[in-house]
Parts: structure tokens; sequence; C-alpha cells
């Protein structure tokens, strides 16, 4: 039995250090301009500032998650958020792009061990009737933290330079990790014996599969190098992790992930749910951002002040959301969060014309800032609803990497989607007709329009990927509302009570 006191200040403790590897994924897109001209790169070496930061996230998350449930989920949090905090440092002080990169690939990985810790331990210290509020707050960073990269990226570069993106993340980090060790229950761990033979397939499959569906666009989805190309990396970590599926059903010591999660039928779900906005949230954003800056003119800090309204709702309902889907609502407020998610990118790409008054844009904003307080809380609740405590980092890293998974492939979509709508719209062709305006930031009359459809017709993807998103949440099993403790107790959470 666990006595933990204060668990909302040990929360709180945590969210800092997760909003801040969130941020980490989008803020530096922002910077990459700025970090060209300053190393003196090209615009492949540029990109992989960003690539490597999410291949090194993404890749080890099954494993990290694993490694929380063997050593605690404290003890491999504050160890990520130290490497993480120390490469931010490293990041802002390389004098080459090629020291930019390798720090980005350790900043990757402290915050691999960081994720999935903060959903393992709300998942144990928080007693069921008071999860979902957690969960809501934990979600709703989730949300946030991906929209305001952009806008506090584009502050610290105009303000103080591209360095600050990084070295923002330094006294962050030190205050993360005091109130992490001074609030953040230890908690007792589970003998596991590790499986070797999981962590290099699951390693080995999912740098294949996200390698090859995040550089895909930059090989033309074609030759790499060789006889290598794209697909052949793609289809060789399927296969890779078809055979990490079969080992772990065959293992009979103790599995990296335990398949008998997805004996839960809402855990199951929820990692598709979460796969789908995973996918819209990382690609609708691009679409909006293109039309901001190179049709109606805005800086990069202005294009990305146009989400404030997302960032506001999605925070202020937070708590409200909270207290729903402890009273047993989630799987409503998800189907309606999906709906009003894919309505909003409709709106978005029916509004994004030339000649539309800027505050109008302002609605769908306001509109999907809603819909995520329906989206994430409710998604995470239900995936870790029924998760035994022994396998709460299991099922964490599981969930992040379905999540993160979905990003790229989002990432990857609205690319090549983005790519063949300007060919189809633009009066040229649309290849090479705005590549000699894109460095005078705003494009000519004549081709505004056409861009600007082109741009709505992209966002109508992740909008089809929220309807998916809606057909998927209709097969959650309804969670009835736990029963909640007396008042006086509510500050202390017995987890055996699970």
């Amino acid at each position: 039995m666990e006595n933990i006191q204060r668990p909302w200040a040990a929360l709180w403790a945590l969210v800092i250090g997760f909003f801040m590897i969130l941020i980490d994924t989008t803020i530096v897109s922002v910077a990459n301009p700025a970090i060209m001209r300053a190393l003196g790169a090209d615009i492949n070496s540029v990109i992989w500032v960003t690539s490597a930061y999410l291949l090194a996230y993404a890749v080890p998350l099954l494993i990290t998650g694993r490694l929380g449930d063997r050593f605690g989920p404290k003890r491999m949090y504050l160890f990520g958020l130290v490497v993480f905090t120390l490469s931010s440092l490293w990041c802002g002080l390389s004098g080459s792009i090629v020291s930019l990169i390798a720090a980005r690939v350790v900043q990757g990985l402290g915050a691999s061990f960081m994720t999935p810790q903060t959903m393992a331990v709300i998942t144990r210290i928080f007693p069921p009737e008071r999860r979902g509020a957690a969960m809501s707050v934990w979600g709703s960073t989730a949300g946030v933290a991906m929209l305001v990269g952009p806008i506090l990226g584009g502050i610290l570069v105009d303000g103080f330079g591209w360095e600050w993106v990084f070295y923002i993340n330094v006294p962050v980090g030190v205050i993360g990790f005091i109130l992490a060790a001074r609030l953040v229950p230890t908690l007792p761990t589970h003998s596991h014996r590790f499986d070797w033979l999981g962590v290099v397939l699951s390693g080995a499959g999912m740098f294949l599969v996200v390698f090859g569906i995040q550089e895909g666009q930059t090989y033309s989805w074609g030759t790499i190098n060789g006889p290598i190309t794209v697909w052949s990396l793609i289809i060789a970590g399927v296969v890779v992790m078809a055979l990490f599926v079969v080992w772990q059903a065959v293992n009979r010591a103790e599995p990296l992930v335990p398949l008998g999660l997805f004996r839960d039928r809402n855990f199951s779900i929820a990692n598709l749910g979460i796969s789908t906005v995973g996918f819209a949230v990382t690609s609708f954003g691009l679409p909006t951002i293109f039309y901001y800056q190179l049709v109606r003119g805005m800086t990069p800090t202005q294009s990305a002040l146009m989400s404030i309204p997302l960032a506001v709702f999605s925070g202020a309902l937070a708590p409200f959301a909270g207290k729903l889907v402890d009273r047993g609502h989630a799987k409503i407020m998800n189907i309606c969060g999906m709906l009003v998610f894919a309505v909003g990118l409709v709106l978005y790409a029916v509004l994004m014309t030339p000649e539309q008054p800027i505050w109008v844009l302002l609605i769908p904003s306001a509109v999907v800032g809603v819909a995520n307080a329906g989206i994430w809380g409710p998604l995470a609740t239900l995936a870790t609803r029924g998760l035994p405590p022994q396998l709460a980092g299991a099922g964490s890293g599981i969930y992040n990497t379905t999540r993160q998974v979905g990003a790229v492939l989002g990432s990857a979509a609205i690319a090549a989607l983005m790519e063949a709508r300007l060919s189809a719209e633009l009066p040229t062709g649309g290849r090479a007709a705005p590549a000699g305006e894109l460095a005078s930031g705003h494009l000519p009359t004549f081709l505004q329009a056409g861009f600007s459809a082109a741009m709505g017709q992209s966002v109508l993807l992740p909008a089809a990927l929220g309807v998916v998103g809606l057909a998927v949440a209709l097969f959650f099993v309804k969670v009835p509302p736990a029963v909640g403790r007396p008042a006086a107790a509510e500050d202390k959470v017995a987890e055996g009570r699970r």
C-alpha cells in the first residue's frame, strides 16, 4: 500500500518538464532560418536539427517506459531531465551544425526518459475518482505545448537570437528538477527481468519505420544511398516490428511490451485514437502557418500568435473537462471533442482566403481549443484507467509511442499533400512558382488565391483524421464514475485500492 500526499503538487512539478520537452518538438522550426544563417548550413542539414530530436525522442519510448517500472519513474524522470537540460545548454553553445545535431540527439534521448514517467506517476498517485482531472491537465499540457512552441520560438528568435530557444530550457530545467526532487514521491519499484532481445528488435524496428516516414519527403520517397530506398527501410522496419510482436507473444519470461495490455479494449482503442490525434495536430499547423506568412504577410511571431485562442481555451477548460471525466463521461467527451475538432479544421479550410479579415480566423482557433478539452485528457484517462500499477510505465510508453508515430506520419503526409495541391492550384504548376518568392516572405497577388486554396485543401487531411478519431471513439466502453472517498482522506492515495 502506498500513501501519497499532495498528488497535485507532484503533478504540477512534472508538468513543467513535460511542457518543456513537448515545446521543443515545435519551437525549433521557427528558428531554422536563423540557424541556417548563423551556422552556414544548408536546408537539408538544418532539417536534421528537428529530425534528429524527433527520432531520438520517439524510438526509445517503449524501452524508457519499461525502465520506469523497473528502476522507479521518479529516478528515470530526474535522470532524463538532467540529460535534457545539459544538452539544451550544449545546443545553444554549438558553433557548427554537426555539433547542434549531435546535441539534439542527446536532448531527444533525455526527453524519451521523461515522457512515459509523467503519465505513469499520474496513474499511480491519483485515485480513480480524481484521475480524470489529473489526466486532463496532463493532456491539455500536451495539446497546448505543441502550439505554444512556435509562439515562444518566434518571440525568442526575434528578440534574442536562435540560441535562446535552447538556453530557455536551462533555468526551466533547474527549477523543474528542484520541484520534482522535492514533490514527486519515490514509488515502489517492481522486480522485472529485462527483455534485451525485445529492446534490440523494438529499437531497430522503430528507428527504421520512423526514419523512413520522417525523411521520405527529403529523399522524394526514392533512393537514399545505393540500394537503400525509403520504402525498403519502412518495409524492413515493419518486418522487424512484426518479429518484435511475435517475440513478445512467445517470451515466457517477461516481455518488454506485455501484450496482455491490449486485452483492455479501452487501452487498445485509446492508442488508435491518440495516433489520429498526433497525426492531425502535427499536420494542421504547417499549412496554416504558410498561409499566414506567405499570403497574409505576417511575421513568424504574428502568425504564431493566431493560435492564442486555441491555447487559452485548451487550458481554461481543462479543469472542467477533468471533472466530467471523473464523473464517467470520458467516452462522450472524446466523441464530442473529435467532432468539434473536425469542424474547427473544416472552418480553417473554408476561411483561409486572401481577403478574409484576420479576426475571423481566430474563430476556428478557438473552436479547436474547445475541442482539445474533450480529446487529450479523456483519451489518456480511457487508456490508463485499467492499467495495473506494475505496468503503468509500459502502458505509458506504448501510448506515447503511438502518439509520436502518428505525429511523424502527419508531418510526412501533409508535406506531400501540400506539394500536390500547390502543383494543382498555382498557375505555373506549383513547384517553381512560390520558390522564388519565399525569401521575400510574401507572395504576389496573382499567386495568393491559388496558394490559399492549396493550403485550405491541405487542412482537410487532418480534418479527415479527426473524423477517423471520431469513429474510433464510438467503440470505447463507457467507464463508470469512480467511487469517491471521504474528503479528509483525499490527499492520500492507496494504490492497492485498484
